[in-house]
């Protein structure tokens, strides 16, 4: 059984290396970090486990073929899903054409993780509060070829945009995207917030020559703010 926090979809993926592309989501419930700006906190913390509901893997697939009809892009989130095994459900639908790729911080190596198409880590900066286990981060990493993997991470001020410099360097071969932190708090002030940091995120990567790097903003939240479900 899985704690699912949601399922949902097909929506357009607002992050990383998939960007723009239709997916479902399976939202799992439940995780080992406690990120200081987590914007999905009804996935994390266990005072929503109520919201949450244990899943077989048959409930679950069932549930994606209901939201997509047809094969789509899985993405696995939370929280963070790899305190579960999502192995079986990866296999059952890989038969009926789904492909299924994971965004996770890189705490939890799985061996599961080589049956994925591919695999989104985002380490979290000093602003999420959260110390990032290198040796850990480093073993997850192992889980894909680097033609299937990418780095995310979430940048807010100029601790994170070091931070980001420096786990780049550990993978160099790996695509690295920086994505600017939602910290707005009133939410008609949301686009315009993460559009100005967004233009100075982007001048530092131009000005540093960092040119192996993507620069995205949160799509979704552009789109549609902080609502669930979309």
């Amino acid at each position: 059984m899985i704690k699912i926090s949601e399922i949902f979809g097909p929506v357009i993926q607002g992050e990383g290396m998939h960007i723009g592309v239709p997916t479902v989501f399976v939202r799992s419930g439940g995780c080992d970090y406690r990120c200081s700006w987590c914007d999905t906190m009804y996935a994390v913390d266990k005072k929503f486990s109520g919201e949450w509901r244990s899943m077989s893997e048959t409930e679950v697939c069932k549930a994606i073929q209901v939201c997509s009809i047809k094969p789509i892009l899985v993405t696995l989130s939370g929280g963070n899903p790899a305190l579960f095994d999502f192995s079986g459900i990866i296999k059952r639908m890989h038969a009926a054409g789904y492909k299924f790729t994971i965004e996770t911080q890189g705490s939890v190596p799985r061996q599961w993780f080589s049956l994925l198409d591919s695999m989104t880590v985002s380490p979290k900066p000093p602003s999420s509060g959260m110390k990032t286990n290198f040796t850990k981060l480093s073993e997850t990493m192992d889980g894909l070829t680097n033609d299937r993997l990418s780095l995310k991470i979430v940048v807010s001020d100029e601790a994170d945009y070091q931070y980001a410099h420096f786990v780049a360097n550990m993978f160099p071969h790996v695509r690295c995207f920086l994505q600017v932190c939602n910290l707005t708090p009133n939410e008609s002030d949301l686009a315009a917030g993460l559009l100005e940091k967004l233009r100075w995120l982007s001048a530092k990567v131009l000005a540093d020559k960092w040119f192996g790097a993507t620069v995205l903003p949160q799509l979704h939240v552009l789109m549609y703010g902080n609502q669930r479900g979309i």
